[in-house]
């Protein structure tokens, strides 16, 4: 009982925030034949050395369910880079003066900011070619990130935002429909 309570307790930290995706790649590209990969050794993903630990095993899990493996001759180098996005607080002042008939009236209006700044986290991938050193795939997050959250929930949230990018990997290339003139 005390396990399931903390299992909600987690899911319900890492629902918080959902992860948005936007991708790009090389609509020539055959994915297919890119079944190893490896990570750069000289990673600066702009994580802490335990949450670059976290998310690299979370993304190893995420592309071994897609059927890829880890290798030290890989077919591509995979690139991690984080930056911390804090959006700007909609903090307003305005004066205003005015009047009509015999009478002036005037105005301060302040806007204050409820809650505390909500601190973004955007995670680039890039897969790149060894043979070719060329990107043919890349993947933006951004989710809401809760520095002070326990390992359990990093866990959880590294293993959500991994699966939501790789949700759509291998891309599905649409055939070009030639027009006709």
């Amino acid at each position: 009982m005390k396990n399931g309570l903390y299992i909600l307790v987690i899911l319900f930290f890492v629902s918080c925030g959902s992860v948005k995706v936007n991708y790009d790649f090389d609509r020539k590209t055959d994915f297919s034949s890119f079944t190893t990969y490896n990570f750069y050794s000289d990673l600066e993903t702009g994580l802490n050395p335990l949450d670059t630990k976290r998310f690299l095993k979370a993304m190893d899990i995420a592309l071994q369910e897609k059927g890829l493996i880890f290798s030290e001759e890989p077919d591509f180098l995979i690139n991690v880079i984080s930056v911390e996005v804090i959006p700007t607080m909609n903090n307003t002042v305005g004066v205003g003066l005015g009047g009509g008939g015999n009478t002036i009236g005037g105005g301060v209006t302040v806007g204050i900011p409820i809650g505390k700044k909500a601190i973004k986290r955007e995670i680039v991938i890039d897969f790149v070619a060894v043979n070719r050193n060329i990107m043919f795939w890349q993947a933006k997050a951004i989710s809401s990130f809760k520095e002070g959250a326990t390992p359990e929930v990093k866990e959880a949230k590294f293993q959500d935002i991994a699966n939501k990018i790789f949700e759509k990997y291998p891309p599905r290339v649409k055939k070009q429909t030639v027009s006709k003139l």
